[in-house]
């Protein structure tokens, strides 16, 4: 699944990770020094970020542009000495150091979006208390410099889903070349050609999805978990608890945490009833299939048997979807009024403006949101798992080793049915 696409994959990763870590470490502690030494500073304390286009083109995001490239670059002339040989490295090394960025990007434009939400908001309701000190010519600047934002924003979801669906078919395109060359090990494992045409698309597809998401979440955090610690000094008392130093920042965190784990724990069951359910759905696929050509196949007993398979394990599956659904459903539901709640106190004491507001949301949901990764993605990441299990049959019989125990029972089971066939009279 990995070593098709990506060289050496555990080594790969594992320094991906670490070099990563160098990258935020060197920036946060000299980064902004060297920034200023070659001209190009960070922002003064306590100014603010330019809004609308020019906010991209800061001293501090050029600086940043130029660290990644610099970064990026060495990590993958190493990797490319390291791995001549293999055949996708300029898909999986800098087609995954270009997703990155993307990612990076895409939260760059959610960051300018919020800068304008301060402005815009304050003079939005300044402009309703009617005093006559706002004109609409300022009000329509700021919606122009949204649309600035906007457009950039368009042209990086055009261009991402361009080049995404490209490195996901690559990826499948390498798990098949190098399935289809140990075919003779594969062929006799239940669904071989399933596995192969169907199993390789989806993982590619929800695993590039998904890697994505969990980058875009990483990235919102180093980002916004920054910009939410500031404005946390807006909001000196909780309901019940009190007086919090940099209480919306831990908030944050504990009420993610609690999301992510009742979550996990309602859907456990879930990636094991997924995986016996491709296997039951693929053995009644191929008893019709084989019924198409053999009239002795298709028999109404035996599809009536197996498509009773396919119907308990989905009223199994409809079961434990049920109470995760309840957890999923009531948690985000209280998530939609959890930070209205919170501020209750502040904005009664008058403590934040309207556009404060909009900017404290708009942090506190992305953070939320980033580390309600598997909150979010669960149902795909069971998903993905029961896909990963099936492939990993495939694993197991190109490297000679035993089979996951499911497989093992079905090819016991068709060995028996084939010795009932032998001794059958005819």
């Amino acid at each position: 699944m990995f070593h098709s696409f990506f060289p050496q994959p555990k080594l790969f990763f594992t320094s991906a990770a670490l070099w990563t870590l160098v990258c935020i470490i060197v920036w946060y502690t000299v980064g902004p020094q060297i920034g200023a030494a070659i001209g190009l500073p960070p922002l003064a304390e306590g100014q603010q970020p330019p809004v609308g286009l020019a906010f991209f083109f800061t001293p501090d995001n050029l600086w940043f542009y130029l660290y990644f490239t610099i970064f990026v670059l060495i990590f993958g002339a190493v990797w490319q000495v390291i791995a001549k040989d293999h055949p996708w490295t300029n898909w999986s090394i800098w087609g995954s150091a270009f997703i990155i960025f993307i990612a990076y990007f895409s939260v760059q434009i959610s960051v300018a979006v919020n800068n304008w939400r301060g402005p815009f908001f304050d003079l939005f309701q300044k402009a309703l208390n009617g005093d006559g000190t706002v004109t609409a010519g300022q009000l329509y600047e700021l919606q122009l410099r949204f649309l600035e934002i906007g457009m950039v924003g368009v042209t990086l979801s055009v261009f991402t889903a361009f080049f995404t669906n490209h490195y996901v078919f690559r990826w499948r395109n390498a798990m098949n070349d190098f399935y289809m060359s140990k075919w003779d090990k594969l062929r006799h494992i239940e669904g071989a050609s399933q596995r192969v045409q169907e199993d390789t698309m989806r993982f590619a597809n929800i695993l590039e999805g998904l890697g994505v998401a969990l980058i875009n979440s990483v990235m919102t955090l180093v980002v916004f978990l920054p910009i939410l610690f500031r404005m946390s000094e807006n909001v000196s008392e909780l309901p019940i608890i009190g007086a919090v130093p940099h209480a919306l920042f831990w908030l944050a965190i504990f009420w993610s945490a609690f999301g992510t784990i009742l979550l996990m724990v309602a859907g456990i069951k879930l990636p094991g009833l997924n995986f016996r359910n491709q296997r039951v759905e693929a053995a009644f696929r191929k008893e019709l299939v084989y019924g198409e050509d053999n009239a002795d196949r298709a028999e109404p007993v035996t599809v009536r048997e197996l498509f009773s398979n396919v119907r308990r394990n989905y009223f199994r599956m409809y079961w434990h979807y049920t109470y995760f659904n309840v957890a999923r459903y009531t948690y985000g539901q209280l998530d939609a009024i959890f930070l209205t709640f919170i501020l209750i106190p502040t904005i009664v004491a008058g403590k934040i403006t309207m556009g404060l507001w909009q900017q404290i949301a708009t942090a506190f949901g992305q953070v939320t949101d980033s580390f309600q990764y598997l909150v979010s993605y669960w149902s795909t990441i069971i998903e993905l798992l029961s896909i990963h299990k099936r492939l990993k049959a495939f694993e197991a019989a190109i490297d000679g080793e035993p089979l996951p125990a499911i497989d093992q029972r079905y090819l016991e089971r068709e060995a028996a049915e084939g010795e009932i066939a032998a001794d059958r009279p005819y």
